[in-house]
């Protein structure tokens, strides 16, 4: 059994616990318009937004593992590095490939260190395809937009909300740096199940979340945890 396999079977208990003590009456995820943080460090200051930094190439040894394109592990494989001093756990990330439809295999995770994968299937936001072709059509930053944005994410703590265990993400460019105040996390929701590949050839879309199906949330949250990276991007 490899290493992503044994990681999702030892944390499956402690997400369903998570789920009772996560608390309720928070953040109602992705649904909402803007986000209480008071379970994260509260910044004495207003922070501005991040300043561009061109992102440094990936390093020359490292190779994409099987089903995931060179290109896109590279950019991944580059932001890690950028932002290695905010992602704590570096030994797995995702990656979402938002250059395939919505009833692709797309969001891939990958262990750092021996090349494992595992993916499944994420829905994207409602403003990135206005008319639910299935194919993601563009980013956006901004609020309200209930789209989509790209970048590198780290993945905060959870919490119990609209769409019950939940958790936030953290947006380290510029961007996606906007995703804590547009309640842009990762949940289940019945419209990312594959079912709906069968009855209409996509998913359903979510107002910018990273949505997957809801027997996939058990396995997403033990592969992913906290401190890890997410990048999504089109290449």
């Amino acid at each position: 059994m490899d290493q992503i396999t044994d990681t999702v079977a030892s944390r499956r208990a402690f997400l369903k616990s998570a789920g009772m003590i996560a608390g309720t009456g928070l953040l109602a995820g992705c649904a909402a318009r803007s986000v209480t943080t008071a379970a994260l460090p509260a910044a004495p200051v207003p922070v501005p937004p991040p300043v561009a930094v061109p992102v440094p190439a990936a390093p020359r040894s490292a190779s994409a593992p099987r089903g995931i394109r060179p290109e896109l592990f590279q950019r991944a494989a580059a932001a890690l590095q950028l932002h290695s001093s905010r992602i704590r756990q570096q030994d797995r990330i995702a990656i979402a490939d938002f250059s395939l439809p919505s009833s692709r295999l797309r969001f891939h995770f990958v262990d750092m260190i021996n090349g494992a994968t595992r993916s499944m299937l994420v829905s994207h936001g409602i403003g990135s395809d206005p008319e639910h072709t299935g194919m993601l059509q563009r980013f956006s930053n901004e609020v309200n937009s209930e789209a989509t944005c790209e970048g590198a994410f780290l993945a905060a703590n959870y919490y119990v909300g609209k769409h019950q265990l939940s958790q936030r993400l953290i947006g380290l460019d510029p961007t996606n740096y906007n995703a804590l105040d547009r309640a842009i996390v990762v949940h289940a929701a019945w419209y990312s199940n594959p079912d709906m590949i069968a009855k209409h050839g996509k998913l359903g879309r979510s107002q910018g979340c990273f949505a997957v199906g809801e027997r996939d949330l058990d396995t997403l949250f033990a592969l992913l945890g906290e401190g890890r990276m997410i990048y999504a991007t089109k290449v």
